[in-house]
């Protein structure tokens, strides 16, 4: 799994005008990406490292202050454009593989305590947010 994670002020998704998710205020903004060897087990462990990196005002976790999480399902992490003009997708696993295990990041982190908001899975979504920093780490597990 892959995990794009940025200090934000304040992040949002809206699917078809509509927001259906968001943070107020500090938090990480982690746009989360599936391949196809990831397991439940790995969603766990991205989990818990997303709740305690410290990378928040004053080398802060989540988990310390309570911190807010928007999870966002990011097919395109795994793209690979070394070649040609168009990306391709092939480490990219497929819907029916990715979700559940999208959703299992997000059902571990709210095991832990986190406030959590997601976007919706497939959709055409547009994420607005406000980077604090910046601050953009990649982690993979």
């Amino acid at each position: 799994m892959r995990a794009v994670v940025q200090r934000v002020d304040g992040a949002s998704v809206v699917v078809d005008g509509a927001i259906v998710g968001e943070i107020v205020g500090e938090g990480l903004c982690v746009l989360v990406g599936v391949t196809h060897d990831d397991t439940p087990e790995k969603a766990a462990v991205l989990a818990r490292k997303l709740w305690s990196v410290r990378i928040l005002e004053g080398e802060k976790s989540c988990s310390d202050n309570g911190a807010p999480l928007l999870v966002i399902s990011q097919f395109t992490l795994y793209g690979d454009a070394r070649k040609g003009r168009r990306p391709t997708w092939n480490a990219a696993a497929p819907g029916p593989v990715a979700e559940p295990l999208v959703d299992e990041v997000v059902a571990q982190l709210r095991a832990l305590g986190a406030t959590v908001a997601t976007g919706r899975f497939g959709a055409d979504m547009r994420v607005s947010l406000t980077n604090h920093g910046p601050f953009t780490i990649v982690i993979d597990v």
